[in-house]
């Protein structure tokens, strides 16, 4: 490439569809489970939209999920995979098979899950470490908040309660109570025996529950020791919400963990904390993950309801890298339908999402790392090359990348044009399916900066992303920096 700056193809390619019709930027993460477990439907769901599989570890056993994310790897090999740790989170006994109500105003008795072993309509199987330190007027509330209870009375080893809000109970559903009832600690043993299978199986990030501080997400990365893995911080804690920023510097990504959130901070804040962590998140250039409940009508329901449809138009244009589902997909009467309606859903928000402005007001400075540090150098030129993008009227940024940070980097300014990131790594390329606007593909290892751009531009050429005539920026660093940071510029317009 003379100069770095020339690219020559013998004619124009168009993108893999035919058409130059816009791409959705946001990702989505189903949860895999039952209904969703079967190759031809992990195929479907990824033809559909799913850009990511999580498998979440609180139902089932280790070796489940080991099977699990064998299958995944076998059945749609460029998804990316994130395991979701149970974390210290108590659940019920299981309920039967369909699951039962629980009417608002009815009595419902708590047993000890170790004498009964399932819970039924009205009595619910609850470990005895909680159940000897509840108190009349204690708030119990089982799943994600849908069934609320007061405690009314005790006799014996029975606490009764009345429920404050009903709803349907199904699988094992976890349990939220005031927090100064059973201390929360996190990561908990267990999550680290299971973290420490789990890794030697080819995953791609870990979601850590029940975050209070940045020192819980440190000790899950020395546990991972150098495995390259993202770390996930899950915000549903009010500790997590009061050091947000110290936790969101200490972590890969963060999640709105909306469920337990809910229960454990007033739901009118909800909507406001959801906001300032997609805000803080993206900030520092970690993808955000928006979850829970966001088509739950869907797990029995053709369509979602209004409101829902609402809730995820508006974690699109707060700027969320990522819309999860869950039990939608898990335990759901239609995973495709599903995340096909998501897909549609974000592809709409994006069509009125602010792009210029978003990157204007969101600064220059990539928060985590000082200015003379790689992740500051990092910042000033992919800050530069979203403004080079937007003046030149680029068709495309690349993004050279062995970790992904270059593409994280970038994508945090939202470019209105495609991004793609070039990567020798196919782990980076998984992991790059939680970042926003973010399309992946390697390329063969360089020795070089200009080797880099040159195998980055063909392969963008190859691939159907860049046509002649095109202006692409691209952004790279040295391949022999032992401190590696994005510390080259280049636009190249293809001949």
């Amino acid at each position: 490439m003379p100069g770095g700056m020339l690219v020559t193809v013998s004619q124009p390619l168009m993108s893999r569809s035919g058409q130059s019709e816009r791409r959705r930027r946001t990702k989505i993460v189903a949860t895999i489970g039952p209904a969703s477990d079967a190759p031809t439907m992990l195929r479907a769901m990824a033809a559909a939209g799913m850009d990511a599989a999580r498998v979440p570890l609180a139902h089932g056993s280790t070796a489940d999920a080991v099977e699990r994310v064998r299958r995944l790897r076998a059945t749609v090999p460029h998804l990316g995979i994130l395991i979701d740790l149970p974390g210290p989170k108590i659940r019920t006994a299981p309920f039967p098979d369909g699951g039962v109500g629980v009417a608002t105003g009815a009595v419902v008795s708590l047993v000890p899950a170790e004498r009964d072993g399932v819970s039924a309509a009205g009595r619910i199987g609850v470990p005895d470490e909680l159940l000897s330190r509840l108190e009349p007027g204690d708030r119990v509330a089982v799943g994600d908040g849908g069934v609320s209870l007061v405690v009314r009375d005790r006799s014996g080893d029975v606490v009764v309660a009345e429920a404050l809000s009903g709803g349907r109970l199904q699988g094992r559903p976890g349990i939220s109570v005031p927090g100064n009832r059973i201390p929360v600690v996190s990561p908990t043993a267990d999550d680290l025996e299971r973290l420490a299978v789990l890794v030697q199986h080819d995953v791609d990030a870990v979601a850590v529950s029940f975050v209070r501080s940045a020192d819980d997400i440190d000790k899950v990365r020395d546990a991972v020791d150098k495995a390259p893995i993202l770390l996930v911080a899950k915000i549903e804690t009010p500790e997590a919400v009061a050091d947000l920023e110290g936790i969101v510097a200490a972590a890969d990504a963060v999640m709105v963990a909306r469920g337990d959130l809910g229960v454990r901070m007033p739901l009118e804040d909800v909507p406001h904390i959801q906001k300032r962590i997609i805000r803080t998140g993206v900030r520092y250039g970690r993808p955000v993950i928006t979850a829970t409940q966001m088509l739950e009508s869907m797990v029995t329901a053709s369509t979602p309801t209004r409101a829902e449809v609402t809730d995820v138009a508006n974690a699109v244009l707060d700027g969320t890298s990522v819309l999860m589902l869950s039990a939608e997909t898990a335990i759901g009467a239609d995973p495709v339908g599903v995340v096909a309606t998501m897909a549609r859903i974000a592809a709409r928000a994006e069509e009125d999402f602010d792009f210029l402005g978003w990157g204007a007001n969101l600064g220059t400075q990539l928060v985590a790392g000082g200015r003379a540090s790689p992740a500051g150098i990092t910042a000033a030129t992919t800050a530069a090359g979203w403004r080079a993008a937007i003046e030149e009227d680029a068709a495309l940024i690349i993004a050279c990348t062995r970790s992904g940070a270059t593409a994280r980097a970038i994508s945090r300014f939202r470019p209105s044009m495609p991004l793609v990131a070039a990567t020798p790594s196919t782990r980076t390329a998984r992991q790059l399916t939680l970042s926003w606007g973010v399309e992946a593909f390697t390329v063969e290892e360089s020795q070089s900066t200009d080797d880099i751009v040159w195998f980055a531009v063909q392969a963008a050429v190859r691939a159907g992303r860049a046509a002649q005539g095109d202006v692409v920026v691209v952004l790279a660093g040295s391949p022999t920096e032992p401190e590696p940071a994005t510390d080259t510029l280049r636009l190249v317009r293809i001949h």
